[in-house]
């Protein structure tokens, strides 16, 4: 489906770099990236899903370029704060953005954006997806549910005193609950935090009841019996984890709702550069290792074409806007 382009060369070329200290890309001279180390911005804290995801992504480019790759992690603003960094980098291909579904919907909100009038690809230019799983609901073992049913339930009996927490406010954990909310009619309490990984520890902990989560950040501890599993957000029961019953067949009906992981480069970085670079990430998702570690993490690779990217990401967008706007959810921080 993908196919890299060839580098090309010539006498001419050649002596030129003897003369001269090796430059950055120019579009003109896209086919030689890249010649030079690259960074990948985590716009979240180490330890949540966008961490290992971004660190096998930059690994396996790493042994593909033959360049250093590496992930830098800038949290904060859920998201927002490592996207603007982003949107401000040279375009080059050089400085490379892991985002999340709350990323973008962050700089998104933070433009005052409506449903159906914000395009990514005018800050961004997407590449490629990466992952998109179903999300898992967990709640504490202390709190006294099995199912989606009994949650509901034990929420009108206690209006206002379950507890669930997210990756930061706008972020798909975020609107999986309060998408729960909405459709079953009851109050949950958000709990905001900067990333997955924090709202983990203190899930664990018990400072909260319930958590929205990537698969990758909690199948450890449902196997350890640590965390208790509800149910996957998406319509239809996961192959990664057949076992998983959907949050709809246990007690809301329609319920579903998942996130998803991709890869973007400032706006206005050359065409040929995002198409190799979106190439390279195809290629390096279809290797054995870089499967197997997505596929422990609970996630399975799903690249795709930029422009497919483009409409994928504009899309999910535009129907987490209408939520926002439909529950008076502040989705900007």
């Amino acid at each position: 489906m993908f196919s890299r382009r060839a580098f090309l060369s010539s006498t001419t070329a050649a002596g030129a770099t003897a003369l001269v200290p090796p430059l950055r890309p120019t579009p003109a001279r896209a086919q030689g990236y890249p010649n030079n180390g690259v960074r990948i911005i985590v716009p979240f804290p180490p330890g949540g899903a966008t961490d290992v995801l971004g660190r096998v992504v930059a690994h396996h480019l790493q042994g593909l370029w033959g360049q250093t790759v590496v992930p830098e992690y800038k949290p904060g603003a859920s998201g927002l704060l490592g996207a603007r960094q982003v949107i401000a980098s040279p375009a080059d291909g050089y400085t490379l953005m892991l985002a999340s579904t709350g990323a973008i919907l962050s700089v998104a909100a933070s433009q005052g954006a409506k449903p159906g009038n914000y395009n990514v690809t005018r800050e961004l230019a997407p590449i490629s997806l990466v992952a998109a799983p179903s999300y898992i609901l967990v709640v504490n073992p202390s709190v006294p549910v099995k199912n989606a049913a009994e949650i509901i339930a034990y929420a009108k009996a206690n209006p206002g005193k379950l507890t669930f927490g997210s990756s930061g406010a706008g972020t798909a954990s975020h609107l999986s609950g309060a998408l729960f909310a909405q459709m079953a009619g009851v109050d949950l309490q958000h709990v905001p935090y900067r990333g997955t990984g924090p709202a983990v520890n203190d899930l664990l902990g018990g400072q909260i009841n319930m958590l929205f989560s990537p698969p990758q950040v909690v199948t450890q501890h449902i196997a350890a019996g640590k965390l208790r599993m509800i149910g996957i957000t998406g319509a239809e029961r996961s192959s990664m984890f057949p076992d998983f019953p959907t949050i709809a067949s246990t007690g809301l009906p329609n319920y579903s709702s998942v996130g998803w992981f991709g890869l973007f480069a400032p706006a206005k970085t050359p065409a040929a550069i995002v198409r190799k670079i979106s190439a390279d990430t195809a290629t390096i998702l279809a290797l054995d290792d870089a499967k197997k570690r997505l596929t422990d993490a609970g996630a399975e690779p799903a690249p795709n074409a930029p422009d497919v990217f483009t409409t994928f990401v504009n899309k999910d967008i535009a129907k987490w806007l209408g939520l926002a706007e439909k529950a008076n959810i502040k989705l900007s921080p």
